[in-house]
């Protein structure tokens, strides 16, 4: 036989007889058979960190046995510090609204474990009960939140050396191309002139800007509930169970979460979460107009703006010969619309599963946050070791540029006026000259013409 048979009020079950995952678990396999997609390690491992912090409390209360505590708490170590039974964890994300199927998943691994630690075969729930012994002082109502913020956190902690570094990068940048003066444009036209320099400080800033909101985010992460067992009240749960679990909780994950000082307002909504999830639409939005902007002025290279020039990385047609793209650019602009796409997956989570006393949807509102931070990790590491730190001004492009450009006559505004500014510039555009020479045409007596027109004195 390869399988074992598991009952419970609901009949018989057969489930992999080397599985430890046990009966509540097998039907959620057989029923939730979806989309092949299964919550990412670092939301479990999350999770093994929470149930050995409501272990550890439970231990210290004395409410339960001293060697099966043992036997449960050799058991999350193996996942915590060895990473095993990872593969333990079949559940699709598609489940029910509660996550309660994962929770229930995680206690059945537990115990079984347990239970052959001690010697006793898996499936029976003997000594080592799921329910009893593992999620004791626990619903899945508090214990999947409080798991979301955990691994939330941890995400957003892997993202900000990301962020740092494209800073630092992007901090290189503006002091290479600090005396390089091209034309501005707006609506896709040309404009006054301006330091490229400036242009990439834009970027620079938009991204500390984001550090700061992400910051915050943090700040609000930090505050749990557990405790609040099923929904907030704290029911069937010790009076001081909650801050004990904290407590080793902030040890186990080095660190600072806060109980929420209303449990129901973390289990009944996830308005953090959507918080999150809106700062990472931020930062996409901030990260793809810095690709979209690159992957314009890099436009050519001989009939575009040509005004950068991109690391060529790999050829970039299967017809067209020596043609190379900006395959960067368009990677992080992709990354940054599925970003947004997981937005409004998680707000309409918030908005149709926060109803009463539970949210619904918090499998799909953790999925699409965690799958947010990471693919933006991934992408903005390859944006700037691909694309942003081998990019080269491409200097005679830009003075030719500037040579031609019919803004700088914004710069006599003061002396001859608006009118007269306008005439010059559609002059010279229709007859294909510089302002300089139009003006000499003209016969306009400017003192200091060349100094005015100097597109390094505009900026």
């Amino acid at each position: 036989m390869n399988y074992r048979i598991e009952k419970d009020v609901l009949g018989e079950v057969e489930v992999p007889i080397d599985a430890y995952w046990g009966i509540n678990t097998q039907r959620a396999v057989q029923n939730f058979q979806i989309s092949g997609k299964k919550f990412p390690n670092i939301f479990m491992i999350s999770l093994a960190q929470l149930k050995k912090a409501c272990l550890l409390a439970n231990k210290e209360l004395g409410l339960i046995d001293k060697e099966i505590g043992a036997a449960i708490l050799q058991a999350v170590n193996e996942i915590l510090n060895e990473e095993k039974h990872l593969d333990q964890f079949p559940i699709d994300i598609y489940q029910t609204g509660s996550g309660t199927q994962t929770n229930m998943n995680i206690n059945e691994v537990l115990a079984n474990r347990a239970a052959q630690i001690l010697g006793f075969p898996m499936g029976k729930k003997h000594p080592v009960h799921p329910n009893d012994h593992v999620n004791k002082s626990q619903s899945s109502n508090d214990v999947i939140p409080t798991t979301m913020h955990i691994s939330t956190v941890h995400m957003i902690q892997k993202l900000m050396p990301t962020l740092n570094s494209l800073k630092e990068v992007l901090a290189t940048k503006i002091e290479e191309f600090e005396d390089i003066i091209k034309v501005g444009r707006t609506h896709l036209q040309d404009a006054v002139p301006i330091p490229l320099s400036l242009e990439f400080k834009v970027y620079k800033k938009q991204i500390e800007i984001n550090i700061k909101r992400l910051n915050k985010v943090l700040d609000e992460l930090f505050y749990i509930p557990i405790g609040g067992t099923a929904l907030g009240t704290g029911l069937n749960a010790h009076k001081d169970f909650d801050k004990l679990t904290i407590s080793h909780l902030s040890k186990i994950t080095s660190l600072s979460f806060k109980l929420n000082p209303v449990k129901a307002e973390g289990i009944s909504s996830h308005n953090t979460i959507a918080y999150a999830s809106s700062s990472l639409r931020l930062l996409a939005l901030s990260l793809l107009k810095m690709a979209n902007d690159i992957r314009w002025m890099g436009s050519g290279p001989r009939a575009g703006l040509s005004e950068l020039i991109l690391p060529q990385n790999e050829p970039g047609s299967s017809m067209m010969p020596g043609k190379i793209n900006p395959t960067q650019s368009e990677a992080l602009i992709q990354v940054c619309l599925q970003v947004i796409g997981n937005d409004s997956v998680v707000t309409s989570g918030e908005m149709y599963g926060s109803i009463l006393d539970l949210n619904m949807s918090k499998p799909i509102m953790i999925v699409n946050v965690l799958e947010s931070i990471d693919i933006l990790i991934g992408g903005i590491n390859s944006f700037i070791g691909n694309c942003l730190v081998d990019i080269k001004a491409n200097t005679e492009q830009i003075d030719s540029n500037l040579e031609q450009m019919l803004m700088l006559v914004t710069n006599l505004i003061p002396i001859i006026g608006y009118d007269k500014c306008s005439e010059i510039a559609q002059r010279a555009y229709k007859e294909g000259k510089s302002c300089k020479v139009v003006i000499k045409e003209m016969g306009l007596k400017i003192d200091n013409l060349d100094e005015l027109l100097d597109p390094k004195n505009m900026v």
